[in-house]
């Protein structure tokens, strides 16, 4: 007779709605999760600061509580701690505490992992432990195992992703009901999916630090936030959705990461994207991920960005990893900000991207407007495609779309900043590029 296997156990700190999700996903699946282990996976402790009010899986059985993190970080019977605290300076600790008392880490902390991931997997590795980030980034998609493990054979040349499911849920509606972005972002507070401040979500901040991560997993080179240009959506309004339909394209929050012979160019910005893409179907908070590899070409991954659920059985999973390299022998790690700047990987300043641009306006109509412009245009040598006016019920505030055929941004921005110095303008001009490979 085969003998059972001792648990391994877990110490979770933060119980918020990751924490709470991946509670309910370890309570529910335990059976599951212990038959494809071989042995059984326990929550031992639980921390948070208001841990004496939280109602807790039955199935879980009898689990030490705690509001003092570093109880669970040295309690000697906890092999992982799962930090789900968020932000930048308590998980810090809690990572730091886990690495000195040599427990193993899994967390979802995009932040943390995305300003000092590089440290930390240094750390961790130092004092041989594992740590596991594969909720950070689109908890529900597994796309750091698909990066690392499922297409690493292959050579990427961009990567292409909606990674922010509150900006895609709001321009989702925007797009489809034509309200503006305020009233659906008091719609999405409401219904809880976007914070009270909702300046990371909206501002493209929380897209930038996932797409530092998957950067550096995808290219080998060290990423930080501050290499990736960041726009965000709050100058889209429904009119926009209207000219970009007649383009034939539609409006989406896109981090791209993109190879050139001269560097990386990062970026998180909305875009016109053409709307026979497969990106271009990616509606409310679901999240996507495009990957274009030298050899494999495209691959595409989609699932729920965020959720209690869905990324609880993202940090289960990276448990579950965890404890059998613990049980059965960890394999020898390399950190996925292991490298320095490699020279053809080197992040690129965006303003030396060259594309076709999408320019709206807003004007007091008046004789010789678009002559104004098309002269401002001529003088950094910007080629015009097209002018599209859609009907208007006023003349004091008449918007209009030009395109512009392909070119590189900084002329752009000299354009759109001598632009907005014109008397005839209500506000500046909403330059938008136009995705070429997508």
């Amino acid at each position: 007779m085969i003998a059972k296997m001792q648990a391994v156990n877990v110490g979770v700190v933060g119980l918020g709605n990751v924490g709470s999700g991946t509670l309910a996903v370890l309570a529910e699946n335990a059976i599951q999760i212990e038959q494809k282990l071989g042995f059984p996976l326990r929550v031992t402790v639980v921390c948070s600061r208001s841990v004496a009010t939280k109602k807790l899986p039955e199935a879980l059985g009898a689990v030490r509580r705690t509001a003092d993190w570093r109880e669970v970080v040295s309690h000697p019977e906890v092999d992982i701690i799962a930090e789900l605290v968020g932000g930048t300076s308590v998980a810090a600790d809690v990572i730091d505490g886990a690495i000195a008392n040599r427990k193993s880490v899994v967390t979802a902390n995009k932040e943390l992992m995305a300003n000092c991931g590089s440290e930390i997997w240094d750390r961790a590795i130092r004092a041989g432990i594992n740590l596991a980030m594969e909720a950070s980034v689109a908890g529900g998609i597994p796309i750091h195992a698909v990066l690392r493990e499922g297409i690493s054979g292959d050579r990427v040349t961009a990567l292409y992703g909606i990674l922010n499911g509150t900006s895609n849920y709001i321009l989702t509606e925007m797009e489809q009901r034509g309200a503006p972005l305020m009233d659906v972002l008091a719609e999405a507070q409401r219904l809880g999916y976007a914070e009270a401040d909702p300046s990371a979500d909206i501002d493209g901040f929380d897209a930038r630090f996932k797409l530092a991560i998957l950067a550096a997993l995808a290219f080998g080179e060290r990423i930080t936030p501050p290499d990736i240009f960041v726009e965000g959506i709050r100058r889209i309004s429904p009119m926009d959705f209207s000219y970009a339909h007649q383009l034939g394209h539609t409006i989406r929050l896109i981090c791209a990461a993109r190879q050139t012979s001269a560097g990386l160019i990062l970026s998180v910005r909305p875009a016109l994207i053409g709307l026979k893409t497969i990106i271009a179907g990616v509606q409310g908070a679901y999240n996507a991920v495009w990957v274009k590899g030298r050899f494999g070409e495209d691959t595409f991954y989609y699932g729920r960005g965020a959720g209690p659920l869905p990324t609880g059985v993202a940090v289960a999973s990276d448990l579950m990893r965890v404890a059998r390299e613990i049980r059965y022998g960890r394999p020898e790690r390399v950190s996925p900000f292991a490298h320095e700047r490699l020279g053809e990987y080197k992040p690129l300043a965006v303003t030396s991207e060259r594309c076709a641009y999408y320019l709206r306006f807003r004007v007091d109509d008046r004789p010789g407007i678009i002559a104004a412009l098309a002269g401002i245009l001529a003088e950094q040598r910007i080629s015009l495609e097209a002018v599209l006016q859609l009907p208007s019920e006023t003349k004091h505030d008449l918007p209009f779309v030009i395109t512009v055929e392909p070119t590189e941004e900084h002329a752009v921005r000299e354009a759109v900043q001598k632009m907005a110095r014109l008397d005839f303008l209500r506000e500046p001009p909403l330059a938008l590029p136009m995705e070429p490979s997508l």
